[in-house]
């Protein structure tokens, strides 16, 4: 198997757009769960489904990778696989190193889904000298003075960084100088990078007020709605109205001797 540093992904020569790649991982993990299940074929509304994705977005998708499915066949699930695998680079290895073991530094490097896609947690780096050593995740931490050795011997071009915002632009300008060209930022900062180095940036505070933004409207627009539904038994039990109030009929209410208005009004 090749590894990281002999390949760049064919994405960009073939003119695939940037939103396409960000949904392939989508068809990939949705054509996983498939192939486990030993589906052979699907067809596009399924996947799309699957996916989260309408269908007409999913074919054009897939066009981009010279896949087209078959008329009342679909998509053959196994190839599928095998060409997104390819598109994306993880018919390789790919090393990685974890800067910053701390909390979440070590959930990151027990997390099985790493090496299950192609990525190999080469090393974790970490500034403090008590945690060097020390295994996590069954990987021994390494003092951030042995960084650029470590990436040169590794053959390491993937950086993770989980470190607090305050250092994370010295790591990353060590990371890149030293050889790293993607960077997966989980510090809540945004990093400076020079052309040619690929940064994706996640920051789980953000996805949370966004998550709270919609919570909030979802809330005051039930509030709106039982203001208005309050407002309309409000109005509708109110003195006047119905059918004895009737606009523009003065003098036709008229009364029997009772005073009451009679059942039947006459001609």
């Amino acid at each position: 198997m090749a590894t990281g540093r002999t390949h760049r992904p064919a994405t960009r020569s073939r003119g695939i757009p940037e939103a396409t790649v960000a949904r392939l991982p989508l068809y990939l993990r949705a054509l996983t769960a498939l192939s486990e299940r030993s589906v052979p074929t699907v067809s596009s509304e399924e996947l799309a489904a699957a996916a989260g994705v309408n269908s007409a977005k999913l074919r054009k998708d897939f066009s981009y990778l010279g896949s087209y499915g078959t008329r009342g066949v679909g998509y053959d699930v196994e190839y599928l696989v095998y060409q997104i695998s390819r598109e994306l680079g993880l018919t390789q290895d790919w090393p990685v190193v974890i800067v910053g073991i701390g909390n979440l530094g070590a959930a990151l490097a027990g997390y099985g889904g790493f090496a299950s896609r192609g990525f190999r947690v080469a090393a974790l780096i970490d500034a403090d000298p008590a945690m060097t050593g020390r295994p996590v995740a069954g990987i021994p931490v390494q003092h951030s003075d042995d960084l650029e050795k470590i990436i040169s011997e590794d053959g390491v071009s993937i950086g993770v960084i989980a470190t607090p915002a305050g250092v994370a632009q010295q790591v990353c300008d060590r990371l890149v100088a030293a050889g790293v060209t993607s960077i997966l930022n989980f510090a809540p900062t945004v990093l400076s990078v020079p052309d040619g180095v690929d940064v994706r940036k996640v920051d789980l505070s953000i996805e949370l007020q966004i998550l709270a933004f919609h919570e909030q409207r979802k809330a005051g627009e039930e509030a709106e709605a039982e203001a208005e539904a309050a407002a309309g038994v409000v109005a509708a039990s109110a003195p006047g109205v119905g059918a004895a109030a009737t606009p523009g009929r003065k003098g036709t209410d008229r009364k029997g001797p009772d005073g009451d208005v009679p059942a039947v009004m006459p001609a």
